[in-house]
């Protein structure tokens, strides 16, 4: 726990920035009172070798400073620093009615949109418990089914002629009966096409006699 304490510290401060900013030219004086922030909480936060780098201003801090433009920065700040470890996050304490608006309009943003997410993830997890669901109906319907067919083994055996029978028609897409009475017309039509040609045959015969004759 005391590890913990030391890594995360907190302190307020308020900035002054005129002096700092005096000296410089005009075109870079908001610049300046931004990099005089900087300093000043390295000093005071006890930053290793007052490395800049490792202090992360925030976003509506910075829009605070650069308000007025580059030619007038503020003369103050105050501001809120947070030490986790080397690194040293800053934020603005009194920030200006139109930035305040601002901040809070973004960060119901990020809210909505978190909400929004997380409706996705529950309507995709749904679906997939629905698509769960219709799936294990499906199995519990062809078991009983295996299961019909293994107990009427005797009897799905025994006619197995007729199975054959079925098939055959099936492949034929022609019933038996009709498969018989084409046959048996087939049959009729072949013997009165013979009697025609025998006569002609008989006829022939005769003629070759007289001819002889």
């Amino acid at each position: 726990m005391a590890d913990k304490d030391i890594a995360k510290l907190e302190r307020e401060y308020t900035i002054p920035l005129r002096e700092k900013c005096r000296p410089v030219p005009r075109y870079k004086k908001t610049p300046k009172a931004v990099k005089t922030v900087k300093e000043f909480l390295a000093r005071h936060m006890g930053v290793r070798d007052r490395d800049l780098k490792k202090i992360k201003i925030d976003k509506y801090l910075n829009e605070q400073l650069w308000v007025r433009g580059i030619k007038k920065p503020l003369h103050k700040v105050k501001v809120r620093a947070v030490k986790e470890g080397d690194i040293v996050r800053v934020y603005a304490v009194d920030l200006p009615k139109k930035l305040a608006f601002k901040k809070t309009r973004e960060e119901k943003q990020v809210i909505k949109s978190k909400e929004a997410h997380e409706m996705k993830k529950e309507s995709k997890k749904s679906m997939m418990e629905k698509a769960k669901e219709s799936l294990q109906p499906g199995k519990e319907d062809k078991a009983p089914k295996e299961g019909v067919s293994q107990g009427g083994t005797s009897s799905s055996t025994s006619p197995s002629k007729e199975a054959k029978e079925g098939k055959e028609e099936a492949k034929s897409g022609v019933p038996e009966e009709t498969a018989k009475a084409e046959a048996k017309l087939g049959v009729k039509k072949s013997k009165k096409e013979e009697a025609p040609k025998e006569e002609k045959k008989e006829d022939s015969k005769k003629e070759t006699k007289e001819m002889q004759k």
